[in-house]
């Protein structure tokens, strides 16, 4: 194998390496259809239970998050299982923490932040599908 085979095998092997996961630039939802929260953000989630939220939530965790967390939220390790978190507002409380601010360890993006691409409602939306899914 000659140097520039080389050279394009590693180029070909860091890109597959870091896109393995696909694009990670969060995408924002429409959440049109859900009563408007206001610019207050709110400790425990609104949308519990929510039949319309959990159709939201469950298109802007397929967008957002699936790549990571995995399919119906089934972790594959990667990232947290996040049909692990506590009921009420405890979970809801590191929920919103985390979706807002991210999470970056020793220098390295674990998980982009949220805030300023999804609105409030659509981070409670996906909450809410999350809740509503059945738990191993």
């Amino acid at each position: 194998m000659n140097k520039i085979q080389k050279l394009g095998l590693a180029v070909l092997s860091t890109t597959i390496f870091a896109f393995g996961h696909g694009s990670v630039t969060p995408q924002a939802i429409d959440t049109h259809e859900l009563k408007s929260l206001g610019e207050e953000w709110l400790e425990e989630n609104p949308y519990t239970d929510n039949e319309t939220a959990i159709k939201i939530g469950s298109y802007a965790y397929s967008e957002n998050c699936a790549r990571c967390h995995g399919l119906e939220a089934q972790s594959g390790g990667i990232a947290p299982d996040l049909r692990e978190l506590e009921d009420g507002i405890d979970g809801d409380e590191w929920f919103m923490e985390r979706i807002r601010g991210g999470a970056v360890r020793n220098g390295n993006v674990y998980m982009p932040p949220f805030e300023g691409v999804l609105n409030q409602e659509a981070m409670w939306s996906i909450r809410a599908y999350v809740a509503s899914l059945p738990k191993d």
